[in-house]
């Protein structure tokens, strides 16, 4: 069932307690997941998804503070990242593997695979906060309890009698022809990021790419002291346009480009505790083997509209379980869809227990601030 067992990433060891191994996830990949477990007795399961451009490597410092309390802790390279294969990063290639029903069936035959017939509680960070939210609203059986973090979880598409209530967002498509339009003009990172041209262009950044990644980092944290988000009152592209330029992007940059302008000096790489030049140089050896294109397929079946096909059979459902939302308090994330968090609190999950935003963090929360994090998602485990 399980390859050999290592306590290395790369050259870079494991913080202890923590085993990094292979599996056969019951959904045509080989799952590469780091698991964190107090013994071999069986303890209550919880399963932590990444975002992008993450890995199962971006809860390293959370694991072995969960299990510590008792559980066992499994967070895999999800679809498209890392060393799970399985998958095709080739543009050319059918979406439908990465929309979020089969990513929330990736998680299913996952937990399977370990043993388990339900789960504790799945968190989700970035991106994994959608496949979190997914598995919770269509396997409550599964999954207790929900966490999501960073990204606000929308839900399912309404019915097409609703189409025109949820959010009242314009479709991708509008917002980017007027963001093209301001006498600045900009444009918004998913339709970038789902151009054939981006994954190359941030595989042969200018800066090199483990340059790029550490700007692009450093840019989202709460280390960029620009980062203040606030809420925004609507879709007009003038009001969207006061967001970082890594969410609306220049309209003639590349992500790159973009990123390299907020640069952090030598000091500023020094003082970042959270990514040490050493764990940086695992996420640039596994996107050096990989490419971002598994992570950029995400991306496309939103703007594409495969998710919303997908999840349209779960039309009017909502997340039912005891949910907690965590974000960084300098988290852009939270407000760059507007509407998004109060919807999510107000009509997608209906036993939403709490939203806390953290001191310090930014968008890498569970990396910038790991032990708050830890001490949030112990208090509402403890509870629910």
């Amino acid at each position: 069932m399980a390859s050999i067992q290592s306590t290395q990433y790369g050259n870079v060891p494991l913080p202890d307690g923590i085993i990094s191994r292979r599996i056969q996830n019951n959904n045509g990949l080989d799952m590469h997941i780091l698991e964190a477990r107090p013994d071999d007795k069986k303890r209550p399961l919880i399963i932590l998804a990444h975002g992008f451009p993450e890995l199962a490597y971006s809860w390293r410092h959370v694991l072995p503070g969960l299990a510590s309390l008792g559980y066992v802790v499994v967070a895999p390279d999800q679809r498209g990242f890392g060393r799970t294969t399985g998958w095709s990063n080739r543009y050319e290639d059918s979406l439908a593997p990465f929309n979020l029903v089969n990513l929330a069936r990736d998680i299913v035959g996952l937990v399977r695979a370990l043993g388990y017939e339900e789960v504790k509680a799945v968190i989700g960070h970035d991106a994994g906060s959608y496949v979190a939210g997914t598995c919770a609203l269509i396997r409550p059986d599964i999954f207790k309890a929900c966490v999501m973090m960073s990204a606000p979880f929308s839900g399912v598409p309404p019915l097409v009698e609703m189409s025109e209530a949820i959010l009242k967002r314009p479709s991708i498509i509008q917002l980017e022809l007027q963001l093209n339009a301001l006498k600045s003009p900009r444009k918004h990172y998913h339709i970038y990021y789902s151009t054939p041209s981006a994954n190359e262009e941030m595989m042969s950044a200018p800066q090199g790419l483990n340059q790029f990644i550490r700007a692009y980092y450093h840019h989202k944290s709460a280390d960029w002291i620009h980062n203040q988000p606030f809420k925004l009152s609507s879709w007009d592209a003038e009001i969207m346009a006061a967001m970082p330029t890594y969410y609306i992007m220049n309209k003639n940059e590349t992500m790159p480009q973009t990123v390299a302008h907020h640069m952090p000096t030598k000091s500023e790489i020094r003082a970042c505790h959270w990514l040490t030049d050493d764990e940086l140089a695992v996420y640039t050896s596994e996107y050096t083997r990989n490419t971002f294109q598994g992570g950029l397929q995400w991306y496309r079946c939103t703007v594409e509209g495969v998710n919303q096909i997908s999840l349209s059979l779960f039309a009017g459902r909502q997340i039912n379980v005891p949910s907690l939302f965590l974000s960084g308090k300098n988290d852009w994330g939270i407000y760059q869809t507007p509407g998004a968090i109060e919807h999510m609190r107000d009509q997608v999950c209906s036993s939403m227990k709490d939203i806390a935003l953290i001191e310090g963090a930014g968008h890498w929360v569970q990396q910038e601030q790991s032990q708050a994090v830890i001490e949030n998602l112990a208090a509402f485990l403890r509870t629910h």
